[in-house]
C-alpha cells in the first residue's frame, strides 16, 4: 500500500513527461490543431531538444535525411547539407520550441520519477523533483504522455578495474569538452553508428586510436548532397518545390522497407544490397580490417551505418588507427589490457549506446488498481502497447515513441508525428470537455501487440543472424521495431477505430456542424424530390 499522495501543487490538462522532438511535436500540434496550450512538460536537461542537446561528441551529425528529420509542420529549407552537424539540427529544434510557445511551458532540470492513476477523481498525479534543490511535489493532470524517448540512459560497461584508471572517461552522450585530445591515446569502446562519427573527426587530432569493437555492421555509403545557396533559394521561394523535395526523399527512404520482409522478393533485393555494401565496404577499408568488419548476418537485421565520403572505413587507413575485437578485460591505471597485451589509453570513450527496453524509467507508473507498468508488460509478455501508444487500465495515457514505434528505413520524427496526431484525435474528448476518460479495450491491446510481435518474429530483424539491441537476448522479444512500413503506421493513426476504444462520456457529445448541414441537405431533398437518374 502506497504513503498517503500529498495534495498536489501544480495542475494542468496535460503533463508531457520528457523535453526532447516527440514532446515539441506535441506542443506544436495542440496549439496549431486544437487551439489549447494548458500543457506542462517536464524536462531533466537545461534545453529542450533531448537528444540533440545531450549529444556533442565531435562528428554528430544526423544519418537520416533532415528533409526528413524534420517537423512536416516546420519544413526547413535552410539545411547546408543532406546530413548536417549536430550543432544545425539543435538550432533547428530550439527554433521551432520557440515559435510554438514551448520553452515558457516547459520545467527544466526537474524529473518525473512516480505517477498514479486515480479512479476516483478521473486524474494521473505526477511526482517530480528538482534536479538541484531536491525538493519534490506533485502535478495533477487530466492526461499523460510519456515522451522521454528510446535512449535516453548512457550504457557503460562493468569493467574490472575502472576505479584505477587515471586518465579521461566519458560515455559519448555525455561528452567532457574540457578533455583535449590533442597528442593523446585514445581508445574508444563500441563500433556503432556513434562511433563511426566520432573515429573520423577525432583521428587528425590523436596520437594514436585504438578501437575495441563487439560486433560487425553492414557500412554503406551516404548520399551527401550540399544544399549550395541556390538549392537553398529554390527550396524557399519555388512553390512546392521543398514539399515535394521531402516527398521524394521519403519515398526513396520508404523503399528501404523492402530489406525488412520474410518475403522470396525481400531476400533477394537483400543480397543485392549486401554485394553493393560489401564492395564498397572492401574499396574504402584497409584489406587488414575486412575479416573484423565485414559481417555474416542479413543487411537490415540490426541498424546500418551510413558512411559519408571521406568518413568512417577511409579513416581507418591511417597508420595510427586500430582495430581490434579483443575482449578488454581489465583497466589499469594507463592502459587497456586485453588477453594478448596492454594498450597505452589517456582517454577513454565509451560509445557503447543506451539502455533499452524499459522505456519510462526510472519513473514509476500505476495504473487502475495499482497496477504498475512492470506487471501490466510481464502479463502480456513483454513491452507493448494498442496501436504502440496505450494501455489497458492506463486511462488517458499516451506514449509518444513508445513500444515498437523506431523504424530501420525512415526517420523517426515520422512515428512521432503520426503517434501525436493518433493520440489527440483519441483524447479529443476530454480536451473538448465533454468525456473524462478514454482507454484501449483489453481484448484490443493484447491482440495488437500479439500481432506485432508475430510479424517481428518472422521478419529481418528476427530471421537476419544477428544480435541487436532491438530485442530481449533473453526471449527475443522486440519491443523496439514497428514491423510495417511508415505509410501503414500513417493509416492506422489517422482512422481511429473507435471500437478498440472505451470513453467515459460526461456529457451528451455535440454534434458537428456538417452533419447538421448533411442532415439539412436531406431534408431538403426528402421534400423537393431526388431526380431520377
Amino acid at each position: 500500500m502506497s504513503a498517503p499522495r500529498p495534495a498536489p501543487q501544480r495542475s494542468s490538462t496535460i503533463v508531457c513527461v520528457g523535453g526532447g522532438i516527440s514532446a515539441i511535436a506535441l506542443g506544436a500540434r495542440l496549439k496549431s490543431h486544437h487551439n489549447f496550450d494548458d500543457l506542462t512538460l517536464y524536462e531533466r536537461d537545461t534545453h529542450l531538444g533531448g537528444t540533440w542537446h545531450a549529444n556533442s561528441y565531435p562528428g554528430a551529425a544526423c544519418d537520416i535525411p533532415t528533409a526528413l528529420y524534420s517537423f512536416s509542420f516546420a519544413q526547413n529549407p535552410e539545411w547546408t547539407v543532406l546530413h548536417p552537424p549536430s550543432g544545425e539540427i539543435k538550432a533547428y529544434v530550439e527554433k521551432v520550441a520557440q515559435d510554438y510557445g514551448l520553452v515558457e511551458k516547459t520545467t527544466f532540470r526537474t524529473e518525473a520519477f512516480r505517477a498514479e492513476w486515480d479512479d476516483k477523481t478521473n486524474r494521473w498525479y505526477v511526482w517530480v523533483r528538482n534536479l538541484d534543490s531536491g525538493d519534490e511535489y506533485v502535478h495533477e493532470c487530466k492526461i499523460l504522455f510519456s515522451a522521454t524517448g528510446l535512449l535516453v540512459d548512457p550504457m557503460i560497461p562493468q569493467i574490472p578495474g575502472q576505479e584505477k584508471f587515471e586518465g579521461a572517461a566519458m560515455h559519448s552522450s555525455r561528452w567532457d569538452h574540457s578533455v583535449s585530445l590533442e597528442g593523446k591515446n585514445v581508445a574508444i569502446i563500441g563500433n556503432g553508428c556513434t562511433a563511426a562519427q566520432i573515429v573520423p573527426a577525432i583521428a587528425p587530432k590523436v596520437k594514436s586510436l585504438t578501437q575495441f569493437i563487439r560486433s560487425k555492421h553492414w557500412i554503406q555509403k551516404a548520399i551527401d548532397i550540399e544544399y549550395t545557396p541556390k538549392i537553398r533559394w529554390f527550396l524557399r521561394n519555388v512553390p512546392l518545390a521543398q514539399r515535394l523535395h521531402r516527398f521524394a526523399v521519403f519515398l526513396a527512404a520508404e523503399w528501404d522497407y523492402r530489406l525488412q520482409g520474410a518475403s522470396k522478393y525481400s531476400a533477394k533485393q537483400r543480397a543485392a544490397k549486401m554485394k553493393e555494401v560489401e564492395a564498397y565496404m572492401r574499396s574504402k577499408a584497409p584489406a587488414r580490417f575486412h575479416d573484423l568488419l565485414i559481417p555474416d548476418f542479413q543487411i537490415g537485421c540490426k541498424r546500418r551505418i551510413m558512411d559519408p565520403g571521406p568518413g568512417y572505413l577511409e579513416s581507418l587507413n591511417n597508420e595510427h588507427v586500430m582495430l581490434t575485437d579483443e575482449k578488454v578485460v581489465e583497466l589499469t591505471s594507463n592502459s587497456i589490457r586485453t588477453p594478448t597485451r596492454d594498450y597505452p589509453v589517456d582517454v577513454i570513450v565509451y560509445a557503447t549506446g543506451f539502455q533499452t527496453g524499459s522505456f519510462m524509467s526510472p519513473m514509476e507508473v500505476f495504473g487502475r488498481g495499482g497496477e504498475s507498468l512492470t506487471e501490466h508488460w510481464s502479463r502480456l509478455g513483454g513491452p507493448g502497447a494498442y496501436n504502440c501508444t496505450a494501455l489497458h487500465g492506463f486511462p488517458n495515457f499516451f506514449f509518444i515513441l513508445g513500444p515498437n514505434t523506431a523504424t530501420g528505413h525512415t526517420s523517426c520524427i515520422l512515428a512521432s508525428e503520426n503517434t501525436v496526431m493518433y493520440a489527440l484525435k483519441v483524447a479529443k474528448p476530454i480536451l473538448d470537455g465533454y468525456a473524462s476518460t478514454v482507454e484501449p479495450k483489453e481484448e484490443a491491446e493484447k491482440a495488437y501487440v500479439k500481432r506485432v510481435q508475430d510479424e517481428l518474429q518472422k521478419s529481418n530483424f528476427s530471421k537476419g543472424g544477428c544480435s541487436s539491441w532491438y530485442k530481449s537476448a533473453k526471449d527475443g522479444w522486440n519491443a523496439t521495431m514497428y514491423p510495417w512500413s511508415q505509410v501503414h503506421f500513417y493509416y492506422t493513426c489517422k482512422f481511429v477505430k473507435w471500437k478498440d476504444w472505451t470513453t467515459t462520456y460526461t456529457r451528451r457529445r455535440p454534434v458537428s456542424k456538417w452533419l447538421w448541414f448533411g442532415a439539412l441537405l436531406a431534408l431538403v431533398g426528402g421534400i423537393l424530390g431526388y431526380p431520377r437518374l
